[in-house]
C-alpha cells in the first residue's frame, strides 16, 4: 500500500449526526459543502495554538466569514509514518466520526495536506478540567463540583463502551470544559475500537424471591432493578496511556 493511501479516510466526507444536524457550527460548514465545495484548510483561519501532542497540534480557527470557531487538529505525516502511528491517526478519525452525545466532540470535517492530515472539532472556551483545578485556591474542587464533573464522565464512557470504544487515556488534561459548563471527553489517538453487545440484564425469579425474603425480614428495602451492561467484546492488551495517571492494578500487571 502506498503512503497516500493511508490517509484517504481523511479525506471523506463528513455528515451530520441526528443530535447536532440543526447545531449553529453543522450549519456554517453546510453552507460550504452545498455550495459544492470540499472542506479545506483554505476555509479556516488560525487565531492562536491550544496545545501539542504526540504526532502534532491542536489550533483554534474561525471558519473564514462565519464567527464560528472550531479546534483543528494537524497531524504530521511524515512524524507518523516513521513512528509507525498512521493506524491511530485513522482509528481516531474513525471514532470521532462515530460519536454523538453531548458530552463529547463533534467531527465536522477531516482533510488532508501535502504534509498534514487534519481533524475539525468543537472548540471549548472552558479549556482543561485540570487547569480549572489548579486555578483553585486549594488546588482541590468542592465535593458537589466533583460529584458533577465525576458522573458526566462517567456517562461519556458508558456511552463510549455502547460504541465498543474502549478510551484508554482518562485524565484531567483530557477532559474539557464547554461554554454551557459540562465536560466533554478529548482525544481519542489512543482509543481501541471493538465491538459491544450492549445488554439490558433483568434479575432473575430466584434472585427477586431473595430481595423478597429479606426485605420481609426487615434486612433489605430497596428494590432489585435491571442492569444495564456495556462491555466492549475483547480486552486491549496494550500498555499505553499517560504515566501519571495509569491505573496501578495495570502497573503490577506489566511490572
Amino acid at each position: 500500500m502506498k503512503p497516500d493511501d493511508l490517509w484517504m479516510n481523511h479525506s471523506k466526507v463528513v455528515h451530520p449526526k441526528p443530535h447536532r444536524k440543526d447545531d449553529v457550527p453543522w450549519k456554517a460548514i453546510q453552507k460550504i459543502t452545498e455550495s459544492g465545495e470540499q472542506i479545506s484548510l483554505k476555509h479556516f483561519r488560525p487565531i492562536k495554538p491550544l496545545g501539542s501532542g504526540d504526532t502534532g497540534s491542536v489550533h483554534l480557527v474561525e471558519l473564514e466569514g462565519t464567527g464560528q470557531y472550531f479546534a483543528m487538529k494537524a497531524m504530521d505525516k511524515g512524524v507518523m509514518l516513521n513512528r509507525n502511528k498512521v493506524h491511530r491517526a485513522c482509528t481516531e478519525r474513525e471514532i470521532l466520526d462515530m460519536l454523538d452525545h453531548p458530552f463529547l466532540p463533534a467531527l465536522y470535517a477531516s482533510f488532508q495536506t501535502k504534509t498534514h492530515v487534519c481533524l475539525i472539532t468543537d472548540y471549548y472556551p472552558g479549556g482543561e478540567l485540570f487547569l480549572l483545578l489548579d486555578q483553585q485556591p486549594t488546588k482541590v474542587l468542592k465535593e458537589d463540583a466533583v460529584r458533577f464533573y465525576a458522573a458526566e464522565v462517567l456517562i461519556a464512557l458508558e456511552y463510549l463502551h455502547c460504541q465498543g470504544i474502549i478510551y484508554r487515556d482518562l485524565k484531567p488534561e483530557n477532559v474539557l470544559i464547554q461554554s454551557n459548563g459540562h465536560v466533554s471527553l478529548t482525544d481519542f489517538d489512543l482509543s481501541c475500537l471493538t465491538s459491544c453487545k450492549p445488554q439490558l440484564i433483568l434479575p432473575t425469579t430466584e434472585e427477586k424471591k431473595k430481595r423478597k425474603k429479606k426485605k420481609k425480614n426487615g434486612q433489605q428495602k430497596s428494590p432489585q432493578v435491571p442492569m444495564f451492561m456495556a462491555e466492549p467484546m475483547r480486552a486491549s492488551n496494550s500498555f499505553v496511556g499517560t504515566e501519571e495517571y495509569i491505573a496501578p492494578v495495570c502497573i503490577s500487571a506489566y511490572a
